[in-house]
């Protein structure tokens, strides 16, 4: 009888032994899969950094145009789409900004939100 006990309780270990192996190896192959995939996309990070620096460009190419009033645009980038708001005094300052824009490397597309404020009001 104590026999068979053994045999059941080595059994038993066995048995506890080898689900706690395949359930290691299961999970050590999730952890190798997952960098890879998290390689293959960009991260959230580095897509909010690339963002900025075209906004930065942006910003920078709309100061250099000469006859465009840029004290009351903000710039928005994402994902090369770029929304100019903000207030100018005239409509041709509208048109020259989003000119300049749409020049600058890595813009994609332009949403012109800019509404016509004559100055004094």
């Amino acid at each position: 009888m104590k026999a068979f006990q053994a045999i059941k309780m080595v059994g038993g270990a066995l048995i506890v032994l080898a689900s706690v192996s395949a359930y290691a190896q299961s999970s050590d192959a999730a952890a190798t899969t997952a960098p890879m995939a998290a390689s293959s996309a960009p991260s959230a990070k580095s897509v909010k950094k690339a963002d900025r620096a075209l906004g930065r460009k942006v910003r920078n190419a709309l100061s250099k145009t000469k006859g465009l009033n840029v004290a009351n645009i903000t710039v928005r980038a994402r994902g090369g789409a770029v929304t100019l708001a903000g207030t100018v005094p005239e409509q041709p300052q509208s048109d020259m900004a989003t000119q300049a824009a749409q020049a600058v490397p890595g813009v994609t597309s332009v949403k012109n939100a800019l509404s016509i404020r004559p100055v004094g009001q």
